[in-house]
């Protein structure tokens, strides 16, 4: 195979695909968890019976850190490293294309789950404060909440499909 598609800055690819999908998956978590635990705050000082019920929006922003973890995992043990042939020379087994693809897989389900993460917060904090005042809004803030998860569920599924896309070089 040609050097240009098993060069030695593959795995750099394939490794920012881990990456970004820890990292944007966990910023989406994070700002998910954040902007709904500062709305439930605000809630729970005016009804504090109803702080518990209300943890979900925190519960579904925290699910996108996993999936980012789940991808990152995955792109990770599909990297190979370089291996020695009998003359000692290094050898490349991991091509630019798979590189491209976990890079590929890793950013469709990290910015997935920031968006998601984004969503969930937004929609956390304003709804958690208004089941405060009307609880009989509980569960169309929670159907708007699944819909925002389903986001991060999509790029979940597409990452896994783009992670199987891999060419070993011979």
């Amino acid at each position: 195979m040609s050097s240009e598609v098993c060069t030695a800055s593959a795995p750099f690819f394939g490794f920012m695909g881990v990456s970004s999908a820890l990292v944007f998956a966990n910023i989406g978590a994070a700002y998910g968890t954040a902007k709904s635990g500062v709305g439930i705050a605000s809630m729970g000082v005016m009804n504090p019976g109803l702080v518990m019920k209300n943890i979900i929006p925190v519960i579904m922003a925290g699910v996108l850190g996993i999936y980012g973890l789940i991808v990152a995992v995955i792109i990770q043990g599909s990297i190979n490293k370089p291996e020695v042939d009998n003359s000692g020379n290094e050898v490349m087994k991991y091509s630019l294309f798979s590189g491209f693809a976990h890079l590929a897989a890793g950013l469709c389900c990290g910015l997935s789950a920031l968006a998601a993460g984004m969503c969930i917060g937004i929609v956390g904090d304003a709804g958690v404060r208004a089941i405060g005042q009307q609880e009989k809004l509980f569960v169309v803030v929670i159907l708007i909440l699944i819909f925002a998860e389903a986001l991060g569920l999509y790029g979940l599924i597409v990452a896994l499909i783009l992670s199987t896309n891999t060419y070993i070089c011979e």
